[in-house]
């Protein structure tokens, strides 16, 4: 009989011991449901994304462009009509964030977009169904493959005057100002051209041939994939900047090694 009592007394498990496989197996088992449901959610999410319609389009601008470019897209005091603009225009503003205006200036800033590219993309749907315009351009367009010494020509002659020769951008007047293209996509620039936002000119195509804008592409894309062989660039900012840098150190200088000549021989 001692023998039996001992056998059990040994073989008994401590009273923790239960607590802490239920412990493991919750750990476990709410670990698993976690992961799961975060990939569920984000799957759900970008099959919520993509399937974007027109008419979730119009809930959007009804919701947040509609006070100032009207329900119908008449326009308002607050806002222009947006008649005729097409999906490349909208895109365009909202995509470099001008749009929703942030508070009336000289021209809408550039800044973070508010909308996600399909939401973007959404609106920019019902505006095309609503008032067809310029749409987006085929891909051969847009690859930077033309001819970037005839499109740096066309920029210098149609758009240097206010980009500047390098796109560093430049000042206009009244407050306004030509941005730089130095990170602009070429999506971008082809909108720039076809729509003319802010206080850029539109260019059809019998001011410049849809070639044309392929080569002035192709030039600025080169512009943004190698460096200036010129040295220290100043910004790109043109005369200005070199005057002034060559005023400050350039004369500086001479004036400072007269002054240490004079003060040598007295």
């Amino acid at each position: 009989m001692a023998r039996e009592s001992k056998r059990r007394t040994s073989g008994r498990r401590s009273p923790w011991a239960a607590a802490a496989l239920i412990g493991i197996g919750l750990l476990i088992t709410g670990g698993v449901y976690a992961g799961a449901s975060a990939a569920m959610a984000s799957t759900q999410e970008s099959n919520v994304a993509s399937a974007l319609t027109v008419e979730d389009g119009k809930k959007l601008f009804q919701a947040n462009c509609a006070t100032c470019h009207g329900l119908d897209l008449q326009g308002t005091e607050d806002g222009p009509s947006l008649y005729g603009v097409g999906e490349l225009a909208v895109e365009f503003q909202m995509s470099t964030g001008r749009m929703p205006l942030q508070m009336q200036g000289p021209q809408a800033p550039q800044k973070p977009a508010q909308f996600t590219q399909d939401q973007i993309e959404a609106i920019a749907s019902y505006v095309q169904s609503t008032s067809p315009g310029p749409s987006y351009p085929s891909d051969e367009t847009l690859d930077g493959g033309g001819d970037v010494a005839n499109g740096a020509e066309l920029f210098r002659i149609n758009c240097a005057m206010c980009h500047n020769v390098a796109a560093a951008g430049g000042a206009l007047t009244e407050g306004k100002y030509a941005p730089a293209l130095t990170e602009t996509s070429a999506l971008h620039m082809y909108a720039a051209m076809v729509t003319g936002p802010q206080n850029m000119p539109v260019f059809n195509d019998m001011t410049l041939t849809l070639d044309d804008k392929r080569d002035i592409i192709s030039a600025l894309l080169y512009l943004q994939e190698n460096d200036s062989p010129g040295g220290f660039g100043l910004g790109g900012l043109g005369p200005v900047s070199e005057g002034l840098f060559i005023w400050i150190f350039g004369i500086g200088t001479l004036i400072a090694i007269t002054v240490w000549i004079t003060a040598k021989s007295n």
